[in-house]
């Protein structure tokens, strides 16, 4: 049965044809006969119990001029089977409350991936820490001398991360000789008020860091993004390079322990980083990666993730 497929996101102007996973998700819906709909996270609204949105028709394609948009019409959302929630982070307060309107979709009629409740509740870098035993040693306090405490029990350097960013915004390695340790602990807590994530750094990282696919738990695919020599970040946008890299033994192990916890939250499609062994991130909001995969293994890994949500939303017709 085609089905009427909702896409909460960035503008399609700003998207990268060749790189952005949300593209390859509408190109495959598109050619199945599903129809594709454009929903702007400002176009959401509620209308009395109903959350609804305007949306506008989409079509795709590899091409110059990518996309078109059509008709533009208000709908409640559970006029749609599937809802995707692709919003590019920050996770700010119109993130926040996109999420509070999409969790007010009647679930028995429309399928959101990933589900809203999941998605307020799983901060992409606190999440990894329900699994204590599978991440490296963390701390995460908004005081510097108890962070400078933490990087001296781990021998004088660790990674240091703000929790609100992504892309690896505002991630740095850091040395206790380093004169300027100081300045930036205060900078990047904002003199004591934002709390500031700290983790034990991990030599493999220079190896690069895995970007590990999860489907309902289960591992799709993975990539290994290595950093330049003069970069500690390891994301494409910062001049990683992608290297093919297979699922692993150990990256199985980390998904069976991962898929209980993932599948009650909701969280369906996910984009692990995994350094050496351990998992540092769990991304939620809007994985990306899957392009890259497909280039360096010669897959179409959209295909898998689209037979997804097809059986989703037949078991709720």
């Amino acid at each position: 049965m085609p089905l009427r497929i909702a896409f909460v996101m960035d503008p399609l102007d700003r998207i990268l044809v060749d790189k952005d996973t949300t593209f390859v998700f509408m190109l495959e819906a598109q050619q199945r006969g599903h129809e594709v709909y454009f929903i702007g996270i400002d176009d959401l609204f509620i209308d009395g119990p109903h959350p609804s949105a305007r949306c506008r028709r989409a079509e795709v394609r590899r091409a110059a001029q990518h996309h078109s948009l059509f008709e533009e019409r208000v709908e409640r959302l559970d006029w749609f089977h599937v809802v995707f929630m692709r919003k590019d982070p920050p996770f700010d307060l119109s993130y926040y409350f996109a999420t509070l309107m999409l969790s007010l979709v009647d679930p028995r009629r429309t399928f959101v991936l990933n589900d809203p409740e999941g998605l307020r509740n799983a901060n992409e870098k606190l999440y990894a820490l329900n699994f204590p035993e599978l991440t490296p040693e963390t701390f995460v306090s908004r005081d510097p001398e108890r962070l400078k405490a933490f990087m001296d029990s781990l021998g004088g350097e660790m990674i240091i991360k703000p929790l609100e960013h992504s892309g690896g915004a505002g991630v740095f390695h850091v040395r206790r000789a380093d004169r300027n340790l100081n300045a930036l602990l205060e900078t990047m807590t904002g003199l004591g008020t934002r709390l500031l994530m700290a983790q034990r750094y991990l030599p493999a990282a220079r190896q690069g860091d895995k970007r590990l696919i999860v489907l309902d738990g289960e591992p799709l695919g993975a990539l290994l993004r290595v950093p330049r020599e003069d970069e500690t970040r390891a994301n494409i946008h910062v001049g990683a390079t992608c290297e093919r890299a297979a699922v692993s033994d150990r990256d199985r192990e980390i998904c069976r322990a991962l898929a209980p916890r993932l599948r009650a939250d909701g969280l369906y499609f996910v984009g692990l980083d995994v350094i050496g062994e351990l998992v540092t991130e769990i991304n939620v909001t809007s994985p990306t990666g899957i392009q890259e995969i497909n280039a360096l293994d010669g897959v179409r890994l959209e295909s898998q993730v689209i037979d997804f949500v097809e059986r989703r939303a037949a078991a709720l017709s």
